[in-house]
């Protein structure tokens, strides 16, 4: 009896054992699956915020660009607002000495010419400065040398002169003969003494009238040149002009013209000709020969850095028009003939956005279509934004962790 008791409550007690152990074991089971679970959720929840971002950039086309590396690109926004601009008639032209700043070097004497002191076209002279020597050495000329025959001259209307100061007294002559015979004299030691005062061991010097830069020489060193002919051409480079080509149906805008811009090949300045003193000097009334293009002129102050003959692109300003949305021309992409800007939608995201242009002045252009008013677009750091887009180099979120 004793034996059958003691084995039930061994059997109590191993059976309450195994009950303790194995809520215990359960409790272990539930805790791995519940940690389990939290584990599949975090991830759930990364892989959903990942794909969100993803989305965001693959559906909306938008470029995440951080603040960071945006103020690192330089990246500068405009927010577009409409405002007055002008009409513009773009066309092309040429930039031109100014007629007032020209001088030209005239050959004092006939003879053979030869340069002095290395000059060349584009060289800076002062006044007074020798440019060339005449000589008629060695040459049989019907009047020989010069200078030979102006002191011959001079000491022949001298002794007239002398002769009839003698003669008047007796009343052999008139006071018109003495008159004429002192003109004489004086214009005779006027060349005699001009042209010995030129004179050197190589000729007759010519010398600059004027300073500046020698815009053009007119001869070869030997050619045989006359008295009075040309020979080179100065200019100050102070003054020059602008001759636009306008086409022809563009005729009736001509009187409102009231400013130029331009720029040349070898420089990227846009020029403002109001900057630079200028104003409009005349127009044409029509079309030249065999030409369909109007000539419009300029004239402006060189400020030291625009090159005389050089070919232009010109924006011709014309009269102001309200309410018209421009951007920088910084602010534009082209893409196979499509233009496009960057518009910034908050602090991180931009928008690929397609535009119309309509005139440009070479500053700004006219936004026809594709922005609004209050739109941020990106002005500076353009191709750095693009760049962005092509390659996808800017992650939106980095979730390594």
């Amino acid at each position: 009896m004793l034996r059958r008791i003691t084995y039930y409550l061994l059997s109590a007690v191993f059976v309450a054992g195994m009950t303790a152990c194995g809520a215990h074991s359960h409790d272990h089971l539930d805790h791995d699956h519940d940690h389990d679970h939290a584990e599949e959720t975090e991830q759930h929840d990364h892989e959903a915020e990942e794909k969100g971002h993803e989305a965001r950039g693959a559906h909306n086309d938008e470029i995440i660009l951080s603040p960071e590396k945006a103020r690192a690109a330089g990246v500068q926004v405009e927010v577009v607002k409409p405002g007055v601009f002008h009409g513009v008639i773009h066309t092309s032209g040429k930039v031109m000495s100014a007629s007032c700043d020209e001088t030209t070097v005239v050959a004092t004497i006939s003879g053979r010419v030869q340069y002095k002191n290395h000059v060349s076209e584009g060289l800076k002279v002062s006044a007074g400065a020798t440019l060339f020597s005449i000589t008629s050495a060695g040459m049989q000329t019907a009047d020989g040398d010069p200078v030979q025959r102006a002191r011959i001259d001079y000491e022949r209307a001298e002794r007239d002169y002398t002769r009839a100061k003698i003669l008047i007294k007796d009343k052999i002559i008139s006071e018109k003969d003495l008159a004429v015979a002192k003109a004489e004299y004086e214009a005779a030691k006027l060349t005699y003494t001009s042209v010995q005062r030129t004179r050197s061991a190589g000729g007759v010097v010519v010398t600059a009238p004027r300073g500046g830069y020698l815009k053009q020489c007119l001869v070869n060193g030997g050619d045989y040149v006359e008295a009075g002919q040309p020979l080179a051409i100065i200019t100050q480079n102070k003054h020059l002009y602008l001759r636009a080509e306008i086409p022809e149906r563009h005729f009736n805008e001509l009187n409102k013209i009231r400013g130029a811009k331009f720029s040349t090949s070898y420089s990227d300045r846009l020029y403002d000709i109001t900057d630079m003193g200028g104003r409009i000097q005349s127009y044409g009334r029509s079309a030249e020969v065999n030409n369909s293009y109007i000539p419009v002129i300029f004239e402006f102050n060189n400020t030291g850095d625009v090159v005389q003959g050089s070919y232009a692109e010109i924006y011709l300003i014309t009269q102001n028009r309200p309410n018209v949305i421009t951007l920088p021309i910084g602010a534009l992409t082209e893409e196979q003939g499509v233009h496009f800007v960057y518009i910034q939608v908050d602090e991180e995201g931009y928008r690929k956005q397609e535009v119309t242009l309509g005139e440009s002045d070479g500053e700004r252009v006219e936004i026809l279509t594709g922005v609004k008013k209050g739109d941020r677009v990106v002005t500076k750091g353009a191709v750095q934004v693009r760049l962005a887009s092509a390659s996808n180099a800017i992650p939106a979120h980095n979730h390594n962790h």
